[in-house]
This record gives C-alpha cells, sequence and structure tokens, in this order.
C-alpha cells in the first residue's frame, strides 16, 4: 500500500488489521477519527501507571482505561478488540521489547488491563486542513521519533526518557501548528520544542529511534511534539514479566471523532 491508498473507515481498517491484511503505519488513514497508543500491563502493575500517566499528561493522555482481562475498548471503539486489532504490537518481557507480532491473542490473560493514550495523528487532520504539509505522510507514513534527554516524572516502577515526535515545517508554519496543536490535550498537545534538537539530546536528527527519517528542506524548522512511545520506554525501568504495547507508528484506530477531543 503506498501513502497515497488509505483506508477512510476506522472500522475497515480494524478488520484488514485482523483478517492480517494491514500492518503498517496508520498515519493519514481514518482521517478525523482518534488514534490510540495503546499500553497492556499486568493488573499489579497498573495503578502504578495510571499515576505514571497523571504524573505526565502530556505524552501520556489517557483516553480509556479497561477493566482487567476485557479485550473491548467500549468508549472509543464499541466491538473493536485490542488482542487483533492494531497492525502490529510490541511484547516485553521483563522490560525487554522481544516480539513484533500482528496478533496476541495468544497472550492474552485475565489479569491484563489496557491503557489507551492519545496519540498526535489525532490533530494531523486539522494540521492538512490547515494547509500543513506532513512530511512523513507525504513519505513513508512513519513519523520519525527519538529518545530525549527530557526525563519523565516517575511513579512506582515506572521511570525514563521522554519521546518525542517530530515534524518539519517552515518557521511561521510550525508556529501555526503549535496553535492549533495546543487545543488537542488528547494529542499530546502543542509542541514540547521547536528548533535546535540538540537542546532535547538528540544527537542526529536523520536517526530516529523509532519510525523513520524524513526530508527536511533548506530553511524548515523542526517542531517536537510529545510522543506515546514514552511508556515503552518506562517499561525498561519497570520490568512487568509482560507487557503488550503497539508498534511505534502502528496505532489503534478508534471510532470517535478527532474533534471531540478539542478544546
Amino acid at each position: 500500500m503506498t501513502p497515497a491508498e488509505k483506508i477512510a473507515s476506522p472500522a475497515a481498517l480494524r478488520a484488514d488489521c485482523r483478517a492480517g491484511r494491514f500492518d503498517g503505519p496508520t498515519s493519514g488513514h481514518a482521517p478525523g477519527h482518534v488514534q490510540a497508543n495503546m499500553v497492556i500491563l499486568p493488573a499489579d502493575y497498573a495503578d502504578e501507571f495510571r499515576e505514571f500517566c497523571d504524573r505526565n499528561p502530556q505524552p501520556c493522555p489517557v483516553l480509556e482505561i479497561l477493566e482487567a482481562g476485557d479485550p473491548e475498548p467500549r468508549k472509543i471503539a464499541p466491538g473493536a478488540d485490542v488482542r487483533t486489532d492494531l497492525p502490529r504490537y510490541r511484547v516485553f518481557r521483563n522490560g525487554e521489547a522481544v516480539d513484533d507480532p500482528t496478533d496476541v491473542t495468544d497472550l492474552w490473560r485475565d489479569d491484563l488491563v489496557t491503557f489507551m493514550l492519545g496519540c498526535s495523528f489525532i490533530v494531523e487532520g486539522a494540521l492538512m486542513e490547515a494547509g500543513l504539509v506532513l512530511a512523513h505522510i507525504a513519505e513513508t507514513g512513519f513519523v520519525p521519533m527519538y529518545r530525549t534527554t527530557r526525563a519523565t516524572v516517575p511513579a512506582g516502577r515506572f521511570e525514563g526518557p521522554t519521546v518525542v515526535s517530530m515534524r518539519p515545517f517552515a518557521p511561521e508554519d510550525a508556529d501555526r501548528a503549535a496553535d492549533i496543536t495546543a487545543h488537542y490535550p488528547m494529542a499530546h498537545g502543542g509542541p514540547i520544542h521547536i528548533g535546535d534538537p540538540g537542546e532535547l539530546g538528540i544527537r542526529d536528527i536523520h536517526e530516529p529511534e523509532f519510525g523513520r527519517a524524513v526530508t527536511i528542506a533548506p530553511g524548515q524548522t523542526t517542531a517536537f511534539w510529545a510522543c506515546g512511545v514514552t511508556p515503552q520506554e518506562a517499561l525498561a525501568a519497570a520490568k512487568p514479566p509482560l507487557a503488550i504495547t503497539h508498534c511505534p507508528g502502528q496505532m489503534f484506530v478508534a471510532d470517535i471523532l478527532s474533534e471531540s477531543t478539542r478544546i
């Protein structure tokens, strides 16, 4: 599937994931609908992780928390199944990523608690409607993401660096993007930094830790948003025996509209 071939319906995209027909990046698909980061943990880690989200609302805005053992996100996508309806998952054992499967039904347990967290893809439709060009959608579909030296606020066993996503813009467009995204706290709100990547401890803007590098045209600046991959970094510290997340850039696509999260 090329970047131009987009799936319009959230339900259709989830069905394609479930059937094994789609395992790519979700940016640009189902425009106007919420996309979510996902973290699944054993119940005895859930309270600490919820506190971690509360203390770090910009990278970890909570859309929905499912009851232990329940795979259906009834608030944001009734009838969906978090075990099958993402393009690709990341499985962690004792804090280390060990596999990136397309289905986690065989790993499911009655004590697993699912957190659905907001994603910057929520606001991309509004940015494009404002005439802003998003390089990653025009190129690979994967937004570049970077590990920074900016620490999160610890909670229990959870701590680690903030991860950011980056989008290049002309300086005046970066300001417009900041104004637009500030109205979407569930999409991480406004950027946490615009300008020199070195101020976030990013050594090479062309070598993201997650996603894919994008073209930065002459005269463009770099704008950085807090990113929902941040909890995956915190898993390395907490070391739960099992955790399941989305694979970076390959999100859960919900039924609720992005505009419903605007303030």
